[in-house]
């Protein structure tokens, strides 16, 4: 409303609380009370709506859309702002995608008779660049697909929020729609006429039909929320699950990809980027999040990088060309949802003039970097049309000159007659001036009286009759003046043409760009890849990465490793890098040694060399050598889900399970520390489980790094052809214990927790206690239990089982366990089993030493 946009009743209310700006209230009409209302300034909308969208609130903007007149202007909600429909500001990062997302699980009756795992479809938008994708996701990826995205908002059908757990998208507000929106049938009619084809087929969505209704809802979502965004929308792909590596929710956390509790800077994409614009920074934390599986194509990307590392002036050029490239990826996607102002316009122009450099740097580069050249070389004479028509520094459209004199003829002819009506006002004050005598004359505007002439109040009394007073100030008086007032009218009359018209060319001239997207998509997702690549190989000359080397299968071989993330927060040569060698002839390396030794560290940078190496990046190794990998999974750290009411053992069995079911001979393991979080036989017991699963895999192991601190699973080696024993570098010196952080062959012979436990800080006296303890256990013989006074155990030797069985720390059975396995529960009535629990708690405590 005029320079305002207003909220009333209790929307007035909310946003008013929300920004912290003024509640205020109009009046309805005579007698009929006031309404509350608050507002905010039109230019202030973007920084708002961060604002109210931040606080989960769903904005509707309602336009004018109708010139104003004489009684009630039309106006309508045009967009409706949601997490997952934001254009700018501070909720749309640079960096990253803004991805709305639908899910539609598959009906039971579209799996195959043999498939037991239910499905969703999944179509993923992110309307500032216009990207599509859809695909059909087993419920067991689904975590992994979803924590690539990070989505905004998640669209569901109406009773299917229940079957997704909350801790998956647990950031993404979740938007349930009628379940009739997610129908495939309708969703197959919609996109076919959007992209004017006759089939889907052409856009791989063969067989998707679950994917196909979740992007019918989308489009639908958009229609009603945002209906320009749809004019951008580029044509549909749809990526199989087979091309990439599988990296499900819980290995992308432990890895950090792109979150950590140390902060950006300690995540793998806050350490390896260095891209310079918006398009390649996506880029970039796309691949990382969709490692390849095959190994050419990610060649073809370890190529470019290397193009631009041999070429380190051409790369400095390039790097120099892309600093503070505007944003072309999204600019001209709000070209052509219409919401582009001249100050938008004036930056693509900008971006667009700089391609011919990039290009040029490209040819300079040679090697792979020079095919991309020509993917720039589309967008010169929208870039020409540009700076022809717009102005060098315009303000925002209608609020004055954007264009510049000759772009258009008809704002030309306006303007002149502007610039006539402003001659004839100085005109007409002269003229009055002479008239009357009164040389304290002079014309004035108000936005509320219009024109007037306004005199001194020492003058005021001199007015001519044809004068009318309109208003009287402290020291002046203001008339309304017949010719005035038409002259008024003419001018008003040529502004609010002139207005119209400028809007009217610059539409025209939009529409001019719009017709270029294509080329500038095209040219957008070059600069990308010029700049991912060359910000690679700028990371791979300062930090010392080699170039990996790919096969399809085989072993996975690194020679003098290292963890990307901590090597940079150390001072420089401070890591020790590590070798590995796993695949060939050693499938499973059992690691052990003490816990702050590096256990964890080598079990991540493997992943993360791995894992940049099938992105198509160098990698933080001396050499490396990468048999391609299907999956990576990890069960690294200790967490619980109280809120599901899962313990951290049992989310540690969950996991284990998925990974015992999923993996594959070309999957990379990383397990650390399985069975910690029960008792001490059960978890080994769990542990070698675990190991032999792996092991006797059919189709064969997975390439696993298992680390614990069971050494008893270290005899394994011995039983097992395809393990191998690693372990952790210690040393003492004057009785402390010092981390060499080397991975040696062999196994650790200590646990050196007590060691740990005093480094940790904890009392003297209980760290002196411990070692006493310690070297009692010790001394006693395997499987003895403790003493009810707290010396030595007394217990005889468990037996060692034969047929090269390792020992579970078994005890011999005694009176009181003999008692316990001879009671039938269901003979007992209540009263009888209370008593003997309560002989058998009296029995136990004898034993203990325990009174009463």
């Amino acid at each position: 409303m005029g320079d305002f946009y207003e909220a009333f009743d209790d929307d007035a209310a909310r946003l008013a609380e929300t920004l912290g700006i003024a509640l205020t209230s109009r009046p309805l009409g005579k007698d009929e009370g006031r309404v509350p209302m608050a507002g905010i300034p039109h230019h202030a909308l973007e920084r708002h709506l961060d604002q109210l969208v931040a606080a989960g609130l769903r904005v509707a903007l309602a336009e004018q859309v109708e010139p104003p007149g004489r009684g009630l202007v039309e106006r309508r909600v045009l967009r409706v702002v949601t997490p997952g429909t934001v254009e700018g500001g501070a909720l749309l990062p640079e960096g990253s995608h803004n991805w709305l997302v639908a899910l539609a699980p598959e009906p039971a009756a579209a799996r195959g008779g043999g498939d037991t795992e239910r499905r969703w479809g999944l179509a993923a938008c992110d309307a500032t660049t216009g990207e599509l994708e859809c695909l059909l996701v087993g419920e067991g990826a689904l975590g992994g697909e979803l924590a690539r995205l990070a989505a905004r908002e998640l669209l569901l059908p109406d009773g299917a929020a229940g079957a997704l757990p909350e801790e998956l998208a647990p950031e993404a507000r979740r938007t349930s729609r009628p379940a009739r929106a997610f129908a495939p049938g309708e969703a197959d009619r919609a996109l076919r006429e959007r992209y004017g084809v006759a089939s889907l087929e052409g856009f791989g969505l063969a067989g998707l039909e679950a994917a196909v209704g979740a992007a019918g809802a989308l489009l639908g979502y958009l229609e009603e929320s945002w209906p320009q965004a749809l004019r951008q929308l580029r044509t549909p792909r749809a990526p199989r699950p087979g091309e990439f590596v599988a990296l499900d929710a819980q290995t992308r956390r432990t890895l950090e990809l792109f979150e950590s509790a140390g902060g950006p800077e300690a995540t793998l994409l806050g350490t390896i980027d260095r891209t310079l614009t918006g398009p390649g920074a996506r880029l970039l934390r796309e691949r990382l999040g969709r490692p390849l599986r095959d190994a050419r194509a990610a060649g073809a990307r370890l190529d470019e990088v290397a193009a631009w590392l041999e070429a380190p002036l051409a790369r400095s050029a390039l790097r120099r060309a892309l600093r503070g490239l505007p944003d072309i990826e999204r600019l001209i996607g709000r070209v052509r949802a219409g919401s582009a102002g001249p100050r938008q316009l004036l930056q693509l122009r900008r971006g667009l003039e700089r391609l011919p450099e990039l290009a040029g740097q490209a040819r300079a580069a040679g090697g792979a970097a020079a095919p991309i050249a020509p993917e720039l070389g589309g967008a010169g004479e929208t870039a020409g049309a540009l700076a022809a028509a717009l102005a060098d520094d315009p303000p925002e459209a209608g609020e004055g000159e954007s264009l510049r004199p000759g772009a258009d003829a008809e704002l030309d002819a306006l303007r002149a007659l502007a610039a006539d009506a402003r001659g004839a006002l100085a005109e007409l004050e002269a003229a009055e001036r002479e008239r009357s005598g009164l040389r304290g004359l002079k014309v004035g505007y108000h936005r509320v009286f219009g024109y007037y002439l306004e005199l001194p109040r020492t003058q005021a009394g001199q007015a001519p009759p044809e004068y009318e007073p309109r208003q009287t100030l402290a020291n002046a008086q203001r008339f309304r003046y017949r010719p005035l007032s038409e002259l008024e009218d003419r001018i008003l009359g040529a502004k609010e043409r002139l207005v119209e018209a400028e809007r009217a060319a610059l539409a025209r001239l939009c529409e001019q760009v719009a017709a270029a997207g294509p080329a500038i998509e095209r040219a957008a997702a070059a600069v990308a890849r010029l700049d991912v690549a060359a910000a690679l190989a700028e990371l791979a000359a300062d930090a010392g990465y080699v170039r990996p080397l790919l096969r399809p299968a085989g072993p996975i071989v690194i020679e003098e490793g290292r963890h990307p993330v901590v090597e940079r927060r150390l001072e420089p040569g401070a890591f020790v890098p590590n070798d590995l060698s796993l695949g060939d002839g050693t499938g499973i390396v059992v690691l052990t040694g003490p816990n702050m030794g590096g256990k964890s560290t080598y079990l991540r940078q493997t992943a993360l060399i791995v894992l940049l190496a099938q992105c198509g990046s160098y990698v933080p190794a001396a050499r490396a050598e990468i048999g391609m990998t299907d999956a990576i999974f990890t069960r690294v750290g200790a967490h619980d889900d109280l809120a599901g009411g899962r313990s951290t053992f049992m989310l540690e069995m969950v996991e284990t399970a998925q990974i015992l079911h999923r993996a594959s001979e070309r999957s990379l393991v990383l397990l650390d520390e399985i069975g910690r979080g029960t008792s001490t036989r059960d978890g080994l017991a769990i542990a070698r489980a675990v190991v032999e699963a792996l092991h006797h895999r059919p189709g064969g192991a997975p390439r696993t790094l298992f680390a614990t601190h069971y050494r008893e699973l270290t005899a394994l080696a011995g039983l097992l052809p395809r393990v191998a024993n690693r372990a952790v570098a210690v040393a003492e010196q004057g009785g402390e214990l010092v981390f060499l952080h080397r991975i040696e062959d062999g196994a650790a012979d200590r646990a050196y927790g007590v060691h740990v436990a005093a480094l940790a800080g904890l009392p003297r006296a209980v760290v002196a206690r411990a070692r006493e303890l310690l070297t009692q256990l010790e001394a006693a013989p395997r499987g003895a239990e403790w003493g009810g006074n707290g010396a030595a155990p007394a217990a005889a030797p468990a037996e060692s089982p034969e047929g090269g069985q390792l020992p579970l720390l078994a005890a011999p059975p005694d009176a009181l366990t003999e008692q316990v396995a001879a009671l039938e529960p269901d003979e007992l009535s209540p009263l009888e089993a209370l008593q003997r629990l309560y002989e058998l708690r009296a029995a136990a405590r004898a034993r203990l030493g325990v009174e009463g």
